[in-house]
């Protein structure tokens, strides 16, 4: 049986470029270059690349990138929009929770969400970490955005999902948020590229940076760090707050 996030992403690439979301990828792109002082002779591994947006758009500023993700059909339409740009990126059909590669790259970045924290158990979301983990070097960087668990305990996560919708986007609606799991249960529904309305049950995990830092040492990473993450806008010294819906997390396995 799929899962949630399976059935999503089946014919959604098109509609997923237009998503409000997904709309900061310059900013964001501007923040990764910075962090990693615009060295081009890096390996950079896009994890839940998606539509392909930041690998591309780093890509086309010079820098070397294999994305990864779960659905073929985002994939696919990742690799169609880097042949129109003569783009030459390796864009890999794996999962996650079980990557091929061990030390290999030097930054992992993992933006919105990018299948953590999507999946139906805490295990499954650790075993992301973890293999990310083992695909970077051991001076390597980790640069990611997950829910933040702080949000929804001052917050509707409906009102703010429902604030910044454009029409014809995703809604988000019966949003049950349980505090024994921090999983906020809700219905989505969206119109797929075919014109085809679907709604799917959907739950998906929030943390608050305690439980991030555990992980992420248990794990060897020993600089952790955390920012409010703002649509396109990345920045340090935006402190992370209980108004923030997502947190930036900056990871490295060096003091």
């Amino acid at each position: 049986m799929k899962q949630w996030y399976e059935t999503l992403f089946e014919n959604y690439g098109q509609k997923y470029d237009q998503e409000v979301f997904v709309q900061g990828t310059l900013g964001e792109c501007d923040f990764l270059e910075n962090e990693i002082n615009f060295n081009k002779s890096i390996r950079i591994l896009d994890v839940g690349c998606g539509t392909g947006r930041h690998s591309i758009e780093l890509s086309k500023r010079g820098y070397q990138v294999t994305g990864i993700d779960l659905s073929e059909t985002l994939l696919e339409r990742a690799r169609e929009k880097a042949k129109i740009l003569d783009l030459k990126i390796d864009f890999l059909h794996h999962d996650a929770r079980d990557l091929p590669f061990e030390n290999q790259f030097d930054l992992a970045i993992m933006m919105c969400e990018g299948g953590f924290p999507l999946m139906e158990t805490d295990e499954m979301n650790y075993e992301i970490l973890r293999n990310v983990a083992k695909s970077i070097r051991e001076d390597g960087k980790f640069i990611f955005t997950t829910l933040n668990g702080l949000f929804p305990l001052y917050h509707s996560i409906e009102a703010f999902c429902g604030a910044g919708k454009l029409e014809g986007s995703a809604t988000y609606r019966n949003n049950n948020f349980d505090l024994m799991t921090f999983r906020d249960h809700n219905i989505t529904e969206i119109e797929d590229d075919n014109g085809k309305m679907i709604s799917l049950d959907c739950n998906e995990r929030y943390y608050v940076p305690s439980e991030i830092t555990w992980l992420l040492k248990s794990l060897g990473f020993q600089a952790i760090e955390f920012f409010g993450a703002k649509l396109g806008a990345f920045s340090r010294n935006d402190q992370l707050t209980t108004g923030d819906f997502e947190m930036l997390v900056i990871a490295s396995k060096a003091k």
